[in-house]
């Protein structure tokens, strides 16, 4: 029986679609094949129980990605431990504090142990209050436990320019402290009673995670900063070392084998053009210190660059 003509070139219509399409999907298994391949090339693993690795360095600031990664890594079971290598002043109380209670949520899940570098102070001492063990060089510069809120009162300048600025307020402390006016005695106050209050958040997370009772904690916690052995003998950090001894310790301590693979983490930096425009081009024009806004549990001195 013969085929009609119209049907016989329908039918190799037909089987040429099919071809293509299988075409289309081989192709489209193999490159998910190759970007998983790619994903773990370039994470550096590809599966099984590591140690992870943080560097926190410089100013600390609220960074809402590090903190969604670090929830990520007290869920990851291939996670064995978190090692923190600490080489920064501080920062921010609110980027501290929310750097803090991220590494303790690690902390809840698998040890964390903190490993300083040149300088650890302040709020990077915070930090390293997440961890279960802290480790230090003889000559790190760690402490400096407190807060602070600086302003600056430009007004008597502005006068001898021949400016004068006015502020309608609200109440007589909304805007204090301001550059604009002296800080009169309820400014102070108030501003005082703010700091006084973050100092107390700080002072017990000291006291609460070293076993430290309130006099020593205030003795230690009045603002001086300590070199790492000045730490230890304080109570402040538990051992002079460095990464090695981190190791050795979660080995003899957590189980931990030191022949598993050391995984640096990553913030998967998520700022558009124009932000990282704006913070090269400010960063440039002042200094780090000056661009820092609200309290502060930093370490001022160079900013801990070495």
């Amino acid at each position: 029986m013969m085929l009609d003509p119209d049907r016989l070139l329908d039918r190799r219509r037909l089987k040429r679609g099919i071809t293509i399409w299988r075409a289309l999907a081989i192709i489209a298994v193999v490159a998910l094949i190759v970007v998983a391949v790619g994903r773990f090339a370039l994470d550096g693993r590809a599966g099984g129980d590591y140690v992870a690795r943080l560097w926190i360095s410089g100013l600390i600031l609220d960074d809402p990605a590090r903190d969604e990664m670090l929830a990520e890594v007290a869920e990851d079971n291939d996670v064995r431990a978190l090692i923190l290598r600490i080489n920064s002043p501080g920062g921010t109380m609110a980027g501290s504090e929310a750097l803090y209670l991220s590494l303790r949520n690690v902390a809840a899940h698998k040890p964390v142990i903190a490993v300083m570098g040149g300088t650890a102070a302040s709020g990077g001492y915070m930090a390293a209050l997440a961890a279960e063990h802290i480790v230090a060089r003889n000559s790190t510069i760690t402490g400096s436990i407190g807060v602070i809120l600086q302003t600056a009162e430009v007004s008597r300048m502005l006068s001898d320019l021949g400016i004068v600025t006015e502020a309608i307020k609200s109440a007589p402390l909304k805007g204090v402290p301001s550059p604009f006016e002296a800080l009169n005695e309820s400014g102070r106050a108030a501003a005082q009673s703010v700091v006084d209050d973050m100092y107390d958040l700080f002072l017990g997370l000291l006291i609460e995670r070293r076993s430290m009772a309130r006099p020593v904690a205030e003795q230690l916690a009045d603002g001086r900063v300590y070199t790492g052995r000045q730490a230890v003998a304080n109570g402040l950090v538990d051992e002079i070392g460095g990464e090695q001894q981190a190791l050795a310790w979660l080995d003899s301590q957590r189980g931990v084998s030191p022949a598993l693979p050391l995984y640096d983490l990553e913030v998967d930096e998520t700022e558009n053009v124009v932000e990282r425009l704006v913070s090269s081009v400010g960063g440039a024009v002042l200094p780090r210190r000056l661009m820092l806004d609200g309290l502060l549990a930093v370490w001022h001195p160079g900013l801990g660059r070495e």
